[in-house]
């Protein structure tokens, strides 16, 4: 199973990070930034298959593919502020990290006021 591979693969740069941090600690945090991106491209293929799925079901239903597009992007935004952020709080900057996920936040907001705008006018046209 591929998660007891990540599982694994997180020990062991958690052990080399234990192993480095108080000594090394520049050391420290670049393993444990090396792990998290290795950990992501390792997600890559499955993320991409969980979207192609999506877009088929899509397809299938008639759903606009703009929509579509912009729920992705959403997506995106989340898991790369989520993951940036992660990353900042392990070198040790909190502060960093909140502001990125802040961003995340608001560009996720701009991107829904389209789909929102779409609900809210069926809603109405119902009415």
């Amino acid at each position: 199973m591929e998660i007891i591979k990540v599982v694994a693969f997180a020990f062991i740069a958690l052990f080399l990070v234990l192993l480095f941090k108080g000594k090394r600690d520049d050391i420290a945090v670049y393993i444990s930034i090396a792990a998290g991106v290795i950990i992501f491209l390792f997600m890559i293929s499955k993320i991409t298959a969980v979207l192609q799925f999506i877009q088929q079901l899509a397809a299938k239903a008639n759903i606009d593919f703009i929509y579509l597009t912009t729920v992705f992007k959403i997506i995106a935004i989340a898991y790369l502020a989520s993951f940036c952020s992660e990353i900042c709080k392990d070198a040790g900057q909190g502060n960093l990290g909140a502001k990125v996920e802040f961003a995340g936040k608001i560009l996720i907001l701009v991107l829904a006021i389209p789909i929102l705008m779409a609900v809210l006018q069926s809603i109405l046209k119902i009415m």
